[in-house]
């Protein structure tokens, strides 16, 4: 069971061109080698990493096409990724990407926006979004079905989840899984404006808080096809602690700034030693939280709207 984990958050640059599949891989391949050489044991990329591979689509793909065009990829994008984390020892979550499953009612076919945790071991897991954004409900744009399962993933003695973006906001699906002893939760996001970037980055602070564990949130820098100088999609990457005297007070063991695509950068952050052991030990006892309730239900909580006067 690990007792501190060196992370890798590498808030992906969306804009440059790839030239193909294998070039793309080729990209992950040499931040694993990198994330290696810094003694990392995980690479996180962010959501819909795999929005570069439009950049080598067909001309002229209509937006409620490009769905489908990109999970026609996945299975070919993960078999020549699955080889990545042996090599270099280093775990691998390489954003999110369509996955096809069947449809019900009249669509043949259904799209999940699904991320991967693959293993140096071989072994992989998958999560889905189980909430979609207004963008990915669109049927003449990026039309995505949600997610309806949570995967607690055991890797080296951990318990780790993966939540997609706009997931991380959810307080009714944290109430359960704060029940759950996670160790680790990656956040990889994908967020269209400012507003967006804190949103998801706050709530990523907060879930750290709320159940002692640590929490890294990875967002991707700016739009497949897009341009830098207006581009407002801001993407950055933090590692978070519960706010513990013991664990610094402020409750960023790491993190970057938000940049924009008019930075031209693809920035990368190597989180050193995150103390999921300490965090663990905080959360089940054996070390003392300052004023943390534990997992604190609110049942016998009754609401009064409106009160009665006094």
């Amino acid at each position: 069971m690990l007792d501190t984990l060196t992370a890798a958050l590498w808030a992906t640059n969306l804009e440059p061109s790839a030239t193909s599949l294998a070039g793309w891989v080729a990209s992950v391949g040499a931040r694993m080698a990198e994330a290696h050489t810094a003694g990392a044991r995980l690479l996180v990329l962010p959501e819909f990493a795999c929005a570069q591979w439009l950049s080598f689509a067909p001309v002229g793909l209509p937006p409620d096409q490009q769905v489908p065009w990109l999970a026609s990829l996945t299975e070919d994008a993960l078999a020549a990724l699955r080889p990545l984390p042996a090599q270099y020892d280093v775990a691998l979550l390489p954003g999110t990407m369509p996955f096809a499953v069947p449809g019900t009612g009249q669509a043949a076919t259904a799209y999940l926006n699904r991320a991967w945790l693959l293993l140096p071991d071989g072994g992989a897991f998958a999560q889905d979004k189980l909430c979609l954004t207004p963008s990915e409900q669109n049927p003449a744009g990026w039309l995505l079905t949600p997610g309806d399962t949570v995967n607690v993933i055991p890797w080296e003695g951990l318990r780790v989840a993966i939540v997609v973006c706009l997931d991380v906001e959810l307080t009714a699906l944290w109430a359960r899984l704060a029940t759950l002893d996670l160790d680790l939760v990656l956040v990889p996001a994908k967020t269209d404006l400012p507003s967006g970037y804190y949103r998801v980055f706050g709530c990523a602070k907060a879930r750290a808080i709320e159940l002692q564990t640590v929490v890294c949130a990875v967002g991707a820098v700016g739009s497949p096809l897009g341009h830098p100088a207006v581009d407002t999609v801001i993407g950055g990457a933090a590692a978070f602690l519960p706010c513990e005297a013991t664990l610094g007070d402020i409750g960023v063991a790491a993190a970057l700034d938000p940049h924009s695509a008019a930075s031209g950068l693809s920035p990368f952050l190597v989180a050193q030693r995150l103390p999921v052991g300490f965090c663990r030990r905080i959360r089940r006892g054996a070390a003392e939280a300052e004023v943390w309730p534990g997992s604190w239900p609110a049942d016998h909580v009754s609401i009064v709207d409106p009160p009665a006067p006094l």
